[in-house]
């Protein structure tokens, strides 16, 4: 569930779905707001550490994640095998305290009690069909006229029972300082402080060369479904993932890792609800105001407290596939990379000439905005500090599935 963010989204669907008989868009005040426990649960076939997310909805203005300490959060089976969690509040999860997996057959029921004595019970639910993904393909294609990359994902279930199917994606790609060298301009201030014309610089070696080369990832953030209900038959060739061929994370090599959730017509139905309220254009606060918005958990305390949110029991299947631009687009010059990286020339001298910008130099090393490119004194070429350290983009360790 970490990928979907239902975070954000019940934030705003949240304190929008207060706002009964509402047809004309509205500027939500703070003092519309009212508690909601929000819980997001999805347990799997996997052997793992499962994890069940508790939190409150917040303000707009408050930065704090609502984390709901403190719970007594459980899952129970048929055959009365109870799976504990607890809290990591670093992660934002309670996290089991033994490895399991969902199995076919098996009925699953979610427990959480929380601090203040409230308690909230999800529906039974049970394993839907093991379905895994026959492939992850990429190719060269275009979508709503743009041309790119087409990230899809094969599927068939002879028995034509899976039908409903939830994706996420890591995608983790390779970034290549465009302007990086081994020098840099350091920066030397006075023995005693001064005016920014009293610092000198000087190129030295650089102290940290493992800066060129790093590895950025990042974590789809929508909800990304499609079915087969209304196929003969259940196979798909569905599009998880387009990325436009002028797109800086596939300049080099690329990596996807898709996650396949198998899902029932109840979750299914959850989750395409929720995406159609929050709305593809980022503004719920419209038109469509349907009243609070439930999914399988009530509270069995207190009909009154409110609660949002989904207990899945889903079969799931992944497949990591890895490309380069060049088995794509060989013989082309790569796309543009994330920043501007034009150099910007320093005359280093102070005084009334307008050929001297010593101060600006000194002020950007101080802030960390540029880095050195080329040049000797006076005259320095410096380039954005995102263009000569990719640390400012992702991480230069090597991930350990990297092939």
């Amino acid at each position: 569930m970490k990928a979907i963010h239902f975070k954000n989204i019940f934030i705003l669907l949240f304190c929008c779905l207060l706002i009964s008989s509402c047809t004309e868009p509205y500027a939500l005040q703070t003092n519309t707001f009212e508690d909601a426990l929000i819980i997001e649960a999805t347990i799997t076939n996997e052997l793992k550490l499962q994890k069940v997310k508790v939190t409150h909805a917040t303000k707009f203005e408050d930065n704090n994640p609502g984390f709901e300490a403190d719970a007594n959060v459980y899952v129970l089976d048929d055959l009365s095998n109870m799976y504990a969690f607890v809290a990591d509040p670093g992660s934002g999860y309670y996290i089991s305290t033994t490895e399991f997996q969902a199995e076919p057959a098996r009925k699953y029921k979610l427990t959480v009690e929380t601090s203040d004595g409230n308690v909230y019970e999800s529906t039974v639910e049970t394993l839907t069909t093991v379905n895994n993904m026959q492939d992850v393909t990429v190719s060269v294609g275009t979508k709503n006229g743009e041309p790119g990359v087409l990230i899809n994902v094969k599927s068939f279930d002879p028995s034509n029972s899976s039908k409903y199917y939830r994706y996420e994606y890591e995608e983790t790609y390779k970034v290549i300082a465009p302007t990086w060298t081994d020098f840099s301009l350091v920066l030397i201030p006075p023995p005693t402080p001064g005016p920014l014309s009293s610092y000198s610089v000087e190129v030295t070696p650089r102290a940290d060369l493992n800066t060129r080369v790093c590895y950025a990832t990042k974590e789809s953030d929508d909800i990304i479904q499609t079915n087969t209900s209304l196929q003969n038959e259940d196979k798909l060739d569905y599009t998880v993932r387009f990325i436009s061929d002028q797109s800086y994370i596939i300049s080099h090599r690329y990596s996807i890792l898709v996650r396949q959730y198998v899902q029932n017509l109840a979750s299914y139905t959850f989750y395409k609800t929720l995406k159609e309220i929050s709305g593809t254009g980022g503004n719920i606060l419209s038109q469509n105001q349907p009243g609070f918005f439930y999914g399988n958990v009530k509270s069995a305390s207190n009909p009154d407290k409110k609660v949002i949110g989904f207990f899945d029991v889903s079969s799931v299947s992944s497949k990591r596939i890895f490309f380069n631009y060049t088995d794509l687009y060989p013989n082309r010059p790569l796309p543009p990379y994330k920043t501007d990286c034009t150099l910007v020339n320093f005359n280093f001298c102070f005084g009334p000439s307008e050929t001297c910008n010593g101060g600006a130099l000194v002020s950007a090393l101080l802030l960390d905005t540029l880095l050195y490119y080329a040049g000797q004194h006076p005259l320095y070429s410096m380039a954005p500090i995102e263009c000569g350290d990719c640390t400012t983009i992702g991480s230069n360790i090597i991930p350990p599935f990297w092939e």
